[in-house]
């Protein structure tokens, strides 16, 4: 069955006029590149709970970007 699509792109392909070809080449080439991204990224993520287990945060740089975001706490 796949050959037949094949086949009747093929067909339609070598119907279209010249001045075509290069707009439909482009259409074509990014649906596949778009497809193949998209079966790609199908697959089930893993969760990012707990990543950060263990990790220590330096309490001064903590609240010097605390301040600067925002100014207003420190008040």
């Amino acid at each position: 069955m796949a050959s037949t699509y094949k086949e009747k792109l093929i067909k339609e392909i070598e119907e279209t006029p010249q001045d075509i070809i290069p707009k439909l080449y482009e259409k074509i080439h990014h649906l596949r590149v778009e497809l193949i991204q998209k079966a790609k990224m199908s697959g089930k993520r893993g969760s990012l709970k707990g990543i950060w287990k263990g990790s220590l945060v330096d309490e001064k740089l903590f609240s010097e970007a605390k301040s600067s975001t925002f100014p207003y706490e420190g008040e």
